[in-house]
């Protein structure tokens, strides 16, 4: 067994907790992004309110489609790392396989198998970089070795200890 986590909330509240900075995190980025688009495609002196307009009808919806991703991923990474009893990358790469699956299940069973191999694909490069970026900032941590001793200069008096 792995050591486990206990910085971290039980996962009912972890679930909770994703959700809600998924969901805000999609309706900010979703805001920004329509806020733009907005703008872009209104009439010249109707730009605040088409930016102010489109905001309103999409950033909610980005922001739940962004929460409804993140909740379902880590109730799938809860019951997977209680399953397992461990608490590894495979963790995320199964859940993230599942979530892509579950997401697109209603578009048919090839669908979602495609959907997952591609989560499953991307959540993989995700903890492939993490483990790598760890590795690489963690290098200056590493215990050194002493520096070796240099040899001793012959000495100047011939027979001289």
């Amino acid at each position: 067994m792995s050591h486990a986590d206990h910085t971290r909330d039980p996962c009912p509240w972890v679930v909770l907790n994703d959700f809600g900075g998924a969901f805000s995190m999609g309706a900010v980025g979703g805001g920004i992004w329509y806020g733009i688009k907005g703008a872009r495609n209104s009439p010249r002196g109707e730009r605040f309110v088409g930016a102010i307009s489109s905001i309103k009808a999409r950033a909610p919806v980005t922001g739940g489609n962004f929460g409804v991703w993140g909740g379902m991923f880590s109730t799938f990474d809860c019951a997977i790392k209680g399953w397992r009893q461990k608490e590894d990358p495979w963790n995320a790469i199964l859940s993230g396989f599942m979530t892509g699956g579950c997401l697109a299940l209603r578009s048919g069973p090839r669908s979602a198998l495609n959907s997952a191999i591609a989560c499953g694909i991307l959540l993989g490069v995700f903890e492939g970089v993490g483990v790598l970026m760890s590795r690489v900032f963690s290098e200056g941590q590493r215990p050194q070795l002493p520096p070796m001793p240099t040899p001793q200069s012959a000495s100047p008096i011939l027979g001289a200890p």
